[in-house]
């Protein structure tokens, strides 16, 4: 059965991109449904028809980025068979997150310990297999050589999701850089650290952004 938080409708995206103003401004326990829908202008009924309770609106924000960063990489996965284009199609698809979903990051990382139950376990769900692709990604590139063999496979995708998560903390839309341009550099950064010598060497690796 549908939860009432995925029926998508302009009243829904309205609710959303309300209370994620509410929430990054008060906290989430410091707002209620009452204040939700009066600055929405709608009623409880509106609320409760589209979300079973205000901890399943919270659920709703923090799962629609991190499914969003999940299928990219899964795409990403399936699209390339070199471990290094899909490390770079999973890094450029992450770092876009920031730029969609900011402010759903930043109630995240401010309110994500009062997920608790099923919401807990599935957000923890999908975040652990967002991680698991990347250690695959860069134990299979050791593998076929194109990754250095002497690095830790974790520290080094745990590198990856520290340096790329703290984005949240600066990224401005009217920055100098574009977040194109930003995951251009952080894939840079990345390959460079982690190739193979013999890959650096290689015509097929000198340029790392996809065309």
């Amino acid at each position: 059965m549908m939860k009432r938080g995925g029926f998508r409708t302009s009243l829904r995206d309205k609710i959303i991109h309300v209370s994620l103003h509410l929430f990054e401004e008060h906290g989430y326990h410091g707002v209620t449904v009452k204040q939700i829908v009066e600055t929405v202008g709608t009623s409880k009924g509106g609320f409760y028809h589209h979300f079973t309770s205000k901890d399943e609106l919270l659920f709703v924000i923090h799962d629609t980025f991190i499914t969003y960063a999940l299928e990219k990489a899964t795409i990403a996965n399936e699209t390339y068979t070199s471990p290094t284009l899909r490390l770079q199609a999973i890094i450029k698809s992450f770092i876009k997150v920031f730029d969609l979903y900011k402010a759903h990051i930043s109630v995240f990382y401010q309110e994500s310990n009062y997920l608790k139950g099923n919401y807990q376990v599935s957000i923890k769900c999908k975040r652990k297999q967002f991680k698991q692709i990347i250690l695959n990604v860069i134990e299979e590139g050791q593998h076929t050589g194109e990754f250095r063999d002497n690095i830790s496979i974790e520290i080094s995708t745990m590198a990856i999701l520290g340096m790329v998560n703290w984005t949240y903390k600066w990224y401005k839309k009217t920055g100098d850089k574009s977040i194109d341009e930003i995951g251009d550099i952080f894939v840079d950064i990345v390959l460079r650290a982690i190739l193979s010598n013999e890959s650096v060497n290689n015509n097929a690796y000198q340029k790392f952004i996809i065309q």
